[in-house]
């Protein structure tokens, strides 16, 4: 059995995409940072953390996690969660370069093979003034969302450019590289 170590409705709308049967489970684990750790080395460690935490529970399957970190400068943009820190964040973002890094981790828990890549996704996002940051919350309400922007929904609206080898890693699994991975466990799509 595949299961996806995730409680996010977007990777789980990614995952229906290769219509191959598969569960959900939340690890629930601490995500903070280590100090002085990057933001590929954390968003590594956790989908690696995410996936060995529900193999306990499935000891005999293959288990996905994936985990996310989104940087603009030298700051972490994590999910705002409230409406004033999703616009403090656009502000921030206005006209700027914000880099995803984003981690996917597959487990064969029976075996132990351990895969694991980071995908790094560069999203430069147009210059907004207060009135476009307030429509584009108010239309999309990405709270649940590292750095304050639903791809897949109006915030294609808001950025100039994307940059990546893998679309879907921005939106959070990065599927052209799981399906690799998969691959190599066997499951070979379509």
């Amino acid at each position: 059995m595949l299961i996806l170590a995730s409680s996010s409705p977007y990777r789980r709308a990614l995952l229906e995409q290769l219509r191959i049967p598969f569960a959900t489970e939340a690890p629930h684990l601490d995500e903070t940072p280590h100090p002085s750790e990057s933001p590929r080395a954390t968003s590594l460690r956790l989908a690696r953390q995410k996936a060995q935490k529900v193999a306990l529970q499935h000891p005999e399957d293959l288990i996905i996690g994936c985990d996310q970190v989104a940087v603009l400068g030298d700051e972490i943009m994590d999910k705002p969660l409230t409406h004033e820190r999703a616009v403090a964040q656009l502000q921030r973002a206005s006209g700027q370069l914000m880099v995803f890094h984003t981690a996917l981790c597959l487990l064969n828990a029976r075996t132990g093979n351990l895969q694991q890549d980071c995908i790094l996704v560069q999203v430069r996002y147009r210059t907004l003034d207060s009135r476009q940051i307030e429509r584009y919350l108010q239309t999309d309400r990405p709270y649940d969302c590292a750095g304050s922007t639903k791809i897949e929904a109006f915030g294609i609206t808001i950025v100039d450019s994307v940059d990546c080898h893998d679309p879907t890693a921005l939106v959070g699994l990065p599927l052209i590289t799981l399906t690799r991975l998969l691959a190599q466990e066997g499951i070979l799509l379509p």
